[in-house]
């Protein structure tokens, strides 16, 4: 099963991520390296959020994730959630909807 982890940030998360920055690509590199972690990135044009991919039986790794997080423990992130995300088309697909 695919879940995504969405980030709501807040007006200034920009400013604010560079302290933060390393500790949280290396949190989500860990994840990567689990196998937990597919992709993940900020959304732009406007800045106000970020989408993480994490594949798993449960979104348990991506609420462990946001509750590790550093951009969520120094308040970079306004609000943050967890969608189980049913992918049907692509290599990658978690319920694989074939032609007939």
């Amino acid at each position: 099963m695919h879940y995504l982890l969405i980030y709501e940030v807040t007006e200034d998360y920009l400013a604010r991520r560079g302290a933060y920055r390393e500790a949280h690509l290396a949190l989500a590199r860990a994840a990567e390296a689990r196998g937990e972690l597919v992709l993940a990135g900020a959304l732009s044009q406007p800045a106000d959020g970020a989408v993480l991919l994490f594949t798993g039986e449960s979104g348990q790794a991506a609420a462990a994730f946001a509750a590790a997080d550093p951009y969520v423990r120094n308040g970079l992130i306004r609000s943050w959630r967890v969608r189980e995300w049913t992918t049907v088309v692509g290599a990658m697909a978690a319920a694989p909807v074939r032609p007939p």
